[in-house]
């Protein structure tokens, strides 16, 4: 009876964990190509780089205004009221009004260049960024893919562990045949049952870890959970065309066309900018400016001032100003503002190397961690043709008697292990070949 108990809980809860893979298949399918799209359009990081760019297509236009006049209006009245002294000892109650009315305009002629080299930093930070950018959309896409490629490896994970819980099914009620013939003793039966319950844990802990991923995916999204699957790609078997024989061609490719190194080559160059502005403090700056303006003044002491608007026209005067600042000594300050900038030269010429090196490394890495993998497929599959041998010689063994419960269960183990790190194997190198197709710029979404 408590046999039939067990039986019934196991069958139970795998027609829940069946019913519920099914039920939560059931919204969008999302395509691999989809998945990279909607990334690359709702990312928050990707948004807030796109938002950096309008912010320097904003430093572009203020740059170039810079080389404008500037331009000011002014207008002004005062209102005094008391005790005036007119002549020594001679008070009186005076109050006047003045109103005075101007413009002013100003022009740098010359500072030493500082205002043509701000505007083509400007421009070359609106490059860096706009290279900045797509090396996080690269980032990301490659996380997407890595995301996507991990939840195909659990679904195919999942869909082994049922597979085996199906077959333990089977092999209970093959050893139930054989304790009823009395082939086989009582024992045989609680042994089968082990197996069975070791299995639908190993489901559960599949099922547990192929939601899990999904979910991974969904946040890397950024969008709701509920309903969330992706498309199934076939992945082809890894054989040797797929590996690449040279690393050379790659690594050539990356160091002229990869994101980062342009970035750190237009650092350097803003580098050398920010130099050539600090050493405009050496220069004389010239500047020009034009003032018009006029006034108008009222007094209860006398009745005889013009009109309001007549002493405004009559009043008007014109204003020029040339004027040449010639640096003598500044505390420094134009010295160390160079000598720190070309410090920064150097570190930005240290920054390209170190990215180069640290590109190259990874590169490198890709390259033999892609070797490794494949090896290690080309193992793990042997291995496991070697483990279905093994296991179906002990399954007949055990059919006649001549091997143990036990022996049987870890030969059984043996080739479940075998199975698992053949899909693991499978998925690494797909991977990883993946990563040397992202260095040699070949679409990673294929």
């Amino acid at each position: 009876m408590m046999m039939k108990i067990n039986n019934l809980k196991i069958l139970t809860l795998g027609l829940l964990l069946s019913f519920s893979t099914y039920s939560y298949s059931q919204g969008k399918v999302w395509s691999l190509q989809e998945c990279v799209d909607h990334a690359l359009e709702k990312n928050i990081s990707i948004v807030q780089a796109q938002n950096t760019l309008l912010l320097n297509e904003q430093d572009i236009k203020a740059a170039k205004g810079s080389f404008l006049p500037t331009v000011s209006g002014n207008a002004g009245h005062n209102t005094s009221v008391g005790n005036t002294e007119l002549f020594p000892g001679q008070f009186v109650d005076r109050t006047s009004n003045s109103t005075n009315f101007g413009i002013n305009a100003n022009q740098t002629i010359f500072n030493g260049f500082r205002l043509t080299n701000l505007y083509k930093q400007s421009q070359l930070n609106l490059e860096t960024n706009e290279l900045e950018l797509q090396r996080v959309k690269d980032d990301i896409s490659l996380n997407v893919v890595n995301s996507y490629l991990n939840i195909l490896f659990n679904k195919e994970n999942l869909q082994t562990s049922k597979a085996q819980y199906e077959f333990s099914k089977k092999q209970l009620d093959q050893v139930q045949e054989l304790v009823d013939a009395g082939v086989q003793p009582q024992a045989n039966i609680y042994d089968a049952q082990a197996t069975l319950s070791l299995d639908l844990q190993g489901v559960t802990v599949a099922e547990n870890n192929y939601e899990l991923s999904l979910l991974s995916l969904s946040q890397l999204l950024q969008i709701d959970f509920a309903g969330f699957d992706v498309a199934v790609i076939e992945i082809d078997d890894p054989s040797a065309e797929l590996m690449y024989d040279d690393i050379a061609p790659i690594l050539s490719y990356a160091i002229e066309n990869r994101s980062e190194i342009k970035v750190a080559e237009k650092n350097i160059e803003s580098s050398k900018l920010s130099t050539e502005i600090s050493k405009s403090g050496f220069y004389p700056s010239v500047s020009a400016g034009y003032g018009f303006g006029s006034n108008a003044f009222f007094t209860n002491l006398t009745d005889t001032e013009d009109a309001f608007f007549q002493q405004l026209n009559d009043q008007k005067s014109h204003s020029f100003r040339l004027s040449v600042n010639v640096p003598i000594f500044s505390g420094y300050q134009n010295k160390t503002a160079v000598a720190k900038s070309q410090i920064q030269e150097q570190n930005a010429l240290l920054g390209l190397e170190q990215t180069k090196l640290a590109l190259e490394a990874n590169i490198q890495r890709a390259f033999t961690d892609a070797k490794a993998a494949f090896r290690a497929y080309e193992a793990a599959k042997v291995s496991l043709e070697a483990q279905k041998l093994a296991f179906g010689n002990s399954e007949e063994r055990y059919n006649i008697g001549v091997l143990n419960a036990f022996d049987l269960e870890q030969s059984r183990l043996r080739l479940v292990n075998a199975e698992a790190s053949l899909i693991n194997a499978k998925y690494d190198f797909v991977f990883k070949t993946k990563v040397l197709d992202f260095y040699f710029g070949k679409p990673i979404t294929q």
